[in-house]
């Protein structure tokens, strides 16, 4: 977490100069500009600052950025300009390239330090508006940035490089300052991004990765706070911090190539597409990631066969939930899923040599949505350490879907279920449901003979089963099907009519 809160403030100095607040003239600009980035929590450092009027040009500029947590960001600047372009409009120059650097906290194993060079070539920046609403338009042809030097903790420079290299840059932002809140409306395109690293460990081993993206496309929308606010984050939402962010690529390849002393290891993925979303206000946080057309190898001298395939259509995970208390319910929902997952025969083959279970595509789904509310504001760093209960109530669940189907077989779910949060004594502390659940099960017992045939279950363990499956279960519409009603009504638990608790 430590590091990822740096490199999050690397990235944004990295783009500090698309971020800068404009006005009509050069000298709004860059008074803005320096508000912006003392507000945000940042130091500036100016060697020198040039007026002709027409322009600024502010040179030797460093700005650093100091967590709570012991790290720390800095970017540099030779120079910078500020031009009036006689039209309400302002562009903003900067260097075809500049230094970052990046310092960690003391954690025992990951970097100590690291050195960046950042190169743009051509890029332009054109900001207009006003002091209280800014918007601006960058582009650049190219971007990259070098990974100079990484140290250890012990400050031992390591032998690792690396570059992330991005084509076709589009972005436009417009920001709207009001009092201590800072409004953010922002979207930007890469046509692609390719990342690539190597290094050694100095005793043998050595690896290189390569990872590209197509077609990239983000946006994020927002009202964002100073940052001692923002270090308690119930305080910030309910002071009007808010967040929606989305990220989209289309192709996707990653190759790597790892040699230790057990022998080479080669791994690569390919995949046609995914997405990110995270938002957040008072009322909920919604986070999100899918990702489609999926393909895994990997080989090594540890692997028992030529190599390891995996693979998946489609894979989908989402969360939306309250994140502030309150005393009425509110929506949630969760959903994962993977759909239509094959692994290679090779690994089939260890367990099931005579193919005798299906090696259809399996997939699992679990879809829920309900309501609830929380007691406490979760988000209070003082809650979150209070223990593991949660401080919140249930109030309804409905299954949307659930689904696995794997090795022949398959079990579905769908339901609703209401809960009394005043009786949590008839069901050992948990509210009382209300509801019904309907359970469908097919192919389940040709795949318990198979099991048996494979000496993966015994005979006694398959009794077991079948004889719980007969209380809960009753024959379905087709041969090897099974259906199970479970009902919850009048304090008690049924399954088929058949009252169990």
């Amino acid at each position: 977490m430590t590091r990822a809160l740096t490199c999050s403030s690397a990235i944004g100095l990295v783009f500090l100069a698309t971020a800068a607040s404009a006005d009509v003239t050069p000298q709004e600009v860059w008074a803005s500009w320096q508000a912006m980035m003392t507000s945000a929590g940042q130091e500036l450092t100016v060697g020198n600052t040039a007026d002709s009027g027409k322009a600024v040009e502010v040179t030797d500029l460093a700005v650093t950025y100091k967590d709570q947590m012991g790290g720390s960001a800095s970017v540099t600047f030779d120079k910078l300009s500020f031009t009036d372009n006689g039209d309400g409009t302002v562009t903003v120059a900067m260097p075809e390239s500049y230094p970052m650097q990046l310092a960690f906290p003391a954690q025992g194993d990951g970097p100590g330090s690291v050195k960046l060079t950042v190169s743009q070539p051509g890029a332009v920046i054109v900001a207009g508006g006003s002091a209280d609403q800014t918007s601006y338009k960058m582009t650049a042809p190219t971007m990259k940035i070098t990974l100079d030097e990484v140290t250890d903790q012990g400050g031992k420079v390591l032998d690792t490089k690396g570059d992330l290299a991005l084509t076709g840059l589009e972005g436009g932002y417009e920001v709207t300052r009001t009092g201590e809140t800072m409004g953010l409306d922002s979207d930007f395109s890469a046509k692609t991004a390719v990342f690539d690293l190597n290094g050694s460990d100095g005793s043998g081993g050595s690896g290189k990765i390569s990872v590209s993206f197509a077609d990239l496309k983000g946006a994020t929308k927002g009202n964002f706070l100073n940052p001692e606010m923002m270090a308690n984050m119930a305080l910030a939402l309910n002071s009007g911090f808010t967040m929606d962010t989305s990220f989209s690529f289309g192709a996707m390849s990653m190759d790597a190539d790892i040699t230790e002393a057990q022998g080479p290891t080669k791994m690569t993925a390919n995949a046609s597409g995914g997405s990110f979303v995270l938002a957040m206000d008072k009322v909920r946080m919604n986070y999100g990631t899918t990702l489609s057309g999926a393909k895994f190898t990997i080989s090594g001298a540890e692997i028992p066969f030529p190599q390891v395939e995996v693979a998946f259509a489609d894979s989908a995970f989402n969360l939306l939930m309250p994140v502030t208390k309150s005393d009425t319910p509110q929506d949630f929902a969760y959903l994962t899923k993977v759909v239509d997952f094959t692994v290679s025969d090779d690994v089939w083959g260890l367990f099931d040599p005579a193919a005798m279970l299906s090696r259809e595509p399996a997939t699992f789904i679990v879809d829920l949505k309900g309501k609830g509310f929380w007691t406490k504001d979760i988000m209070d760093p003082d809650v979150q350490m209070e223990g593991a209960t949660p401080p919140g109530e249930l109030h309804s669940l409905d299954l949307t879907q659930v689904l696995a189907k794997a090795a022949g077989a398959e079990v579905s779910g769908t339901g609703a279920l209401t809960f009394d949060n005043s009786d949590t004594a008839t069901f050992g502390g948990m509210p009382r449901p209300d509801g019904k659940v309907v359970v469908n099960i097919k192919g389940v017992t040709k795949l318990v003979d198979n099991l048996i045939a494979l000496g993966i279950i015994s005979e006694d363990d398959a009794m077991g089963f079948r004889m719980g499956l007969a209380m809960v279960a009753k024959p379905g519409a087709g041969p090897d099907e099974l259906v199970s009603e479970i009902e919850f009504k009048e304090g008690g638990l049924f399954a088929n009519g058949m009252r169990m608790q």
